[in-house]
């Protein structure tokens, strides 16, 4: 009979493993070749290698035989067996269904079914799938039979569940005959027969060497097998990771599934041992295990919790442990990058993250980089996420959304784009055509219009688009279509990438092909383009949320050029390993553990009765992982106050730790250590960005550009002598810099749109219209806006809202017109003046003006149309709204040189909202002609201001003036000296 055997947490478990086959058969350095070990993965076999190698010292060695138990395979079976795996029938196994294979024949399925809501779509069949094979998975693992499904969803159940059990049928009774017919098994089912074949070998011929499995905790019921069979054997022994051999009975009875040591007491029960049967692997070896004691203390039962008390001075034990409370998940990446930075100035010395937070890693990985630190994640990158990936997505979508301006620049911007041309000369034609012709609103739709915007544009941009548009045209026939078949969107899709990321010296082929991601990306596409007949012919448009579909659980390990001691490292990974330096990151509940997973096809009660295991059962494994990791020799625990703006509630094992230690003296001095410790590292990294040698950064300050005389505008309008008034920069920015606001990137027609409509339109109706208003006037001014619209109706805001907006205002502007019929002589619309100001050199002011109305006593209103807000009485009065003062007195000077100077008897803004009431007509100011007098003299002033060399153009002088709207605020950096609330 073999034994059971536990590696304490606090020792390095593969190490400890290899010292311990080294003390047992290793002596004349060839029986160790005898011994059969299996361990849980086959990063753990390679683990096992790598440290037999620090044990010996690199001596060299034959090594026993290592067999990843998750991973087994035939050949593996053969080797050990030789011609007895044909006895097994290990050999005559039909091969895994490929993971693409899988998913799109359950998706086929999943399209074939009738739906209530109609067909389902083949991109969320292949998202379905994806959760069908996973319930596949987990039903084959825990050797259950889905013809037990129909017992546990009575009649009188609900009707969810019921429609969910008629979903089910799809792999109850139409699965197993496509398997067949497709000569494979799913893949957990092969690896359940393989182990068993294993099993069956063993029993009709033990191995004669000794056999150890080492590390599973047998979550597994396959697994589970296999290590009774080796328990059972002779010259078996099992190896349990950090079984807690402190257990008392009581403590034993009570434990759940949440609990760290849950499995692997289910598992000695399952091959008949108890706790006080497991024995140290290595008898007699130093290993402090005060640290773990106290851990697995802490997460005790609660009903055995209260009598535990903490084992010697927990000072001591928590020396080498320090928390670090971060106010972000940014700050506590920073902070995990310095911590494995500092680890690595000391020689061979190792630092590993240990987090289930992929996003957590994402960044400590990119903050690494800052120092050449290039990481080892296990968990690598999503191939969705790779260069590739996305060059594969964007191409699709810019393609299938007819060249929309931001999915086309997206894929036109993709560091492979460059269409058969030096990269450095596409991105300049990119630049050039998203200026000159995707920015506003967008071309035509389809590639032959944004040929055509381009070649209306000119600048050379025309030919360059039209050879865009000949490639991608094949691409974008196949996804106008209604139904195409798979296969060929993925052939015209590739040629079109391949095309696209071709430059003048390297083929596309040779560039999206490349490097890890690059094969990956092109195993992808062979292993769909093999099984892309499964599916039937789907919706062109349908393909980039397909793409997406399948490129979701591909991930990408870069196999060389990494640091070789520095790792992130994911939960499965980690279980056997260790490093000097082990950093938990990310403790927080719903990450450690995580938050048990819903499962979309049956309740909790409904996977109890079928057998599966319930969702706590991986909150223990996750409670086991942060046991082994908290025993390393140096340990780090991190985690985020608050994540995305929402507080975060602390890991359970991290709290329950804590409360532990706040009941004694000694574990009081380890928090009170634990808070001064990560405000260390706060201070660290909040430092790491700041000037070298104590240097503060000097407070931001508003922006005041002085720029030379001669250099200053001498010619503004009446609008841009207000924006003087109130933010000079924002002149400076325009007049000085020649800086112009770029309009938005496939822009809706935005409030100043609506503006210039309105005001066209009115333009066009009075600017052909003499003497009194006709009895048509309404009809003429409607037909008048339906010209000015007509270019924007195809936006459904536009035709919904604006144009009965505007048909409100033509009603009022014409009741209001024939109202004041006899008061008018004359209309000047859209009237353009300019006033010369003497001066060394002098100054022009420009202006023009909405409508000036000459009076029938032969003065003048000036009418101001304002379809937004209209500016206050008292900012007129004052002066801080001078548009239409200095109107009045460029009239009295007569610099609009169609009208006579005269004086002005009324400033008027016509706000035409279209709302209730359409219009309003309202004075601007009290007193035009002393508005007129003041307004110039002031503008006068005010150039004699900025005529002096010291004069800056200051960026909001006065906040309480400053406008809601600037072109410039980005470039006066408001946000950086602005106190708080003081921008709106």
């Amino acid at each position: 009979m073999g034994g059971v055997c536990t590696i304490a947490p606090a020792a390095p478990f593969v190490d400890e493993l290899a010292a311990g086959l080294l003390d047992r058969y290793g002596d004349d350095g060839t029986s160790l070749s005898d011994v059969l070990v299996l361990l849980p993965t086959r990063r753990s076999c390679r683990a096992l290698g790598e440290a037999f190698l620090r044990v010996t010292g690199g001596r060299p060695l034959l090594l026993p035989a290592m067999m990843p138990i998750g991973d087994i395979d035939e050949d593996e079976i053969g080797f050990l067996a030789g011609e007895d795996a044909e006895l097994a029938g290990a050999a005559d196994l039909p091969p895994a269904v490929s993971g693409i294979r899988r998913q799109l024949l359950l998706a086929r399925l999943i399209m074939a079914r009738p739906a209530a809501d109609g067909p389902v779509g083949a991109a969320h069949a292949a998202r379905l799938a994806t959760e069908l094979a996973r319930l596949l998975d987990e039903v084959q693992t825990q050797r259950l039979d889905f013809a037990h499904l129909a017992d546990i969803v009575p009649e009188d159940f609900a009707a969810h569940w019921q429609t969910t059990l008629e979903f089910l049928k799809i792999v109850t009774e139409n699965w197993p005959s496509i398997l067949a017919d497709e000569g494979c098994l799913d893949p957990a089912r092969r690896r359940n027969s393989l182990i068993e074949a294993q099993i069956g070998l063993w029993r009709a011929a033990p191995p004669a060497g000794p056999v150890i499995a080492a590390g599973s905790t047998g979550s597994l019921p396959a697994t589970a097998d296999l290590l009774a069979s080796v328990a059972d054997m002779e010259h078996g022994t099992v190896i349990l990771p950090g079984l807690d051999t402190t257990l008392d009975d009581d403590s034993i009875a009570a434990l759940g599934p949440g609990h760290p040591q849950f499995g692997m007491i289910r598992l000695l029960e399952r091959i008949g041992r108890t706790v006080a049967d497991v024995s140290e692997w290595r008898q007699g070896a130093a290993v402090d295990s005060r640290r773990s004691d106290i851990v697995n203390g802490a997460l005790r039962p609660p009903a055995t919790a209260a009598a535990y008390a903490p084992p010697g001075d927990p000072v001591s034990a928590f020396e080498a442990v320090r928390v670090v409370n971060c106010p972000g998940p940014q700050q506590e990446a920073l902070a995990i990058a310095l911590m494995m930075r500092e680890a690595l100035e000391t020689p061979e010395r190792t630092a590993a993250l240990v987090t289930p937070d992929r996003r957590l890693a994402r960044r400590v990985a990119a903050e690494l980089r800052r120092w050449s630190v290039d990481v080892d994640d296990s968990g690598g990158t999503p191939l969705a996420d790779t260069v590739p990936g996305v060059f594969l997505r964007l191409t699709a979508e810019a393609v299938a959304s007819n060249a929309a301006p931001v999915p086309l620049l997206a894929a036109l911007k993709h560091p492979l784009a460059a269409a058969g041309e030096e990269t450095s000369a596409f991105r300049e034609r990119v630049r050039e055509l998203e200026r000159t012709v995707l920015r506003g609103p967008r071309p035509a739709p389809g590639f032959d219009g944004l040929a055509r915007a381009a070649r209306a544009a000119g600048g050379g941009l025309g030919a360059w688009a039209e050879a865009l548009a000949a490639s991608a045209a094949p691409f974008s026939d196949l996804t106008r279509r209604s139904a195409v078949a798979v296969q060929e969107l993925l052939d015209s899709h590739v040629r079109f990438a391949e095309e696209l990321a071709a430059t003048g010296s390297e083929t596309g082929v040779e560039r999206l092909w490349a490097d890890e991601a690059g094969e990956s990306a092109a195993g992808l596409v062979s292993e769909l383009r093999a099984a892309a007949k499964t599916l039937p012919p789907i919706r062109g448009a349908e393909w980039p949320a397909l793409l997406d579909a399948l490129l979701e659980g591909v991930v990408v390990r870069p196999l060389y050029g990494r640091h070789p001691r520095a790792h992130i490292w994911g939960l499965l990974e980690a279980r056997l390993q260790q490093a000097d330096l082990m950093i938990l990151g990310g403790l927080n509940e719903g990450v450690w553990p995580p938050e048990p997973a819903t499962d979309p096809w049956m309740s909790r009660p409904m996977r109890r009765d079928f057998g599966l295991p319930a969702p706590e059962r991986r909150i223990g494994l996750t409670a086991h992982d942060f046991v082994q990791g908290f025993a390393a020799r140096e340990v780090a625990l991190t985690r985020s106050t608050r994540v995305d703006g929402s507080p975060t509630v602390p890991a359970r094992g991290l709290t329950r730790l804590e409360t532990l230690l706040e009941a004694t003296d000694g574990g009081r001095a380890v928090l009170r250590r634990w808070q001064a410790d990560g405000a260390r590292w706060m201070r660290w990294q909040n430092a790491l960005d700041l000037p070298r040698d104590g240097e503060e950064l000097p407070p931001a300050l508003p922006p005041a550009p002085a720029p030379p005389v001669a250099a200053r505008p001498r010619r503004l309008s009446v609008t841009e002598i207000e924006t003087l008034i109130r933010d000079p920069y924002a002149v400076y920015a325009r007049r000085v810099l020649d800086l112009q606001r770029l309009d938005p990137i496939d822009a809706d027609p935005g409030a100043a749109d609506r503006g210039i409509v309105v005001h066209r339109a009115i333009e066009n109706f009075f600017r052909d219209l003499d003497g009194p208003l006709p009895p048509d006037a309404l009809d003429r001014l409607l037909r008048a806006g339906k010209e000015v619209f007509a270019p924007l109706m195809d936006r459904p805001g536009v035709n919904a809202f604006w144009w009965p907006r505007f048909e409100r205002i033509a009603r009022w502007v014409v009741d209001l017109e024939r109202s004041r019929e006899g008061a008018v002589a004359e209309r000047h619309t859209e009237i353009a003046g300019t006033l010369v100001l003497p001066g060394e050199p002098v100054f022009e002011l420009r202006a023009r003006a909405d409508r000036i109305d000459r009076l029938t006593g032969g003065d003048y209103e000036i009418i101001d149309y304002k379809t937004g807000a209209v500016p206050a009485k008292k900012d007129v009065n004052s002066g801080l709204s001078p548009q239409l003062s200095l109107e009045a007195a460029m009239i009295r000077e007569g610099a609009f040189g169609a009208l006579e100077p005269a004086a002005v008897s009324a400033l008027t803004y016509w706000r035409l909202s279209g709302g209730d009431p359409p219009g309003a007509a309202r004075a601007a100011g009290d007193d035009p002609e002393k508005l007129a007098e003041d307004a110039l003299q002031g503008l006068r002033r005010l150039i004699e201001f900025y005529d002096r060399e010291g004069t800056a153009y200051r960026a909001r002088p006065d906040p309480d003036i400053a406008p809601r709207h600037n072109d410039y605020d980005h470039l006066e950096r408001v946000q950086e000296w602005a106190p708080a609330g003081g921008v709106e």
